[in-house]
């Protein structure tokens, strides 16, 4: 039998997969473990009133597990680790945090208008610590084998590429050979192929955030 994914639809494009990269990051866990799922495409500006009813917080994405709908892609990848532990995502614990920060300095740069205040420096340095990690342990986080930090993370350095190539022009320095080396290979993994949202809708997702 397969899940039931309630995920984000595309901004104006009720019938596309949305720009949520928590979301992609379970539809990419579904996907690695090959995993039977439907998805239900939610716009968030109208939420459906079944949807609501059985998630009152309107939070996407949410699965649902032996009739109950669960949130928050944490939780979510946990319980399919445990439900199908074939083939194993889990990463070695010294390893569960790599690039985590990543996201956060992310999103401080691009909202940032001030080129001094530290933001583009403070991003560099996250940047440069992953692909140091990546040097001594790669192809990936935890070495041959993709894990579900890699499945986090994919998601979440697409986005840095596409809103910063956009909003600022901005592209990470080609010295980071084995972060670009390491991009391109989650990129090209079928299941992200078949996850991933479009750069206009990225874009768009971002929009009011930048413009805030």
């Amino acid at each position: 039998m397969a899940y039931e994914v309630a995920a984000k639809a595309a901004v104006g494009a009720p019938d596309v997969l949305g720009d949520c990269p928590f979301t992609q990051r379970v539809l990419l866990t579904l996907e690695e473990k090959k995993v039977p799922h439907k998805v239900h495409l939610i716009n968030l500006s109208e939420k459906p009133q079944w949807f609501l009813e059985v998630n009152p917080e309107g939070k996407v994405p949410v699965v649902k597990f032996d009739d109950k709908w669960v949130s928050d892609s944490d939780v979510l990848v946990g319980i399919l680790e445990e439900k199908h532990p074939e083939p194993s995502l889990a990463p070695p614990p010294e390893f569960a945090s790599v690039g985590s920060k990543i996201f956060g300095a992310f999103f401080k740069f691009l909202k940032s208008k001030d080129p001094s205040d530290g933001s583009e420096q403070a991003l560099l340095d996250e940047l440069k610590a992953l692909d140091e990690h990546l040097k001594a342990h790669g192809p990936y986080i935890a070495g041959e084998k993709i894990t579900s930090v890699d499945l986090s993370l994919a998601p979440k350095l697409y986005h840095l590429d596409v809103a910063l190539g956009h909003f600022k022009k901005w592209t990470v320095p080609a010295s980071l050979t084995h972060f670009h080396k390491y991009k391109e290979l989650l990129f090209s993994r079928e299941s992200f192929q078949k996850t991933r949202p479009t750069k206009e809708h990225v874009i768009a997702g971002w929009e009011p955030k930048v413009n805030a």
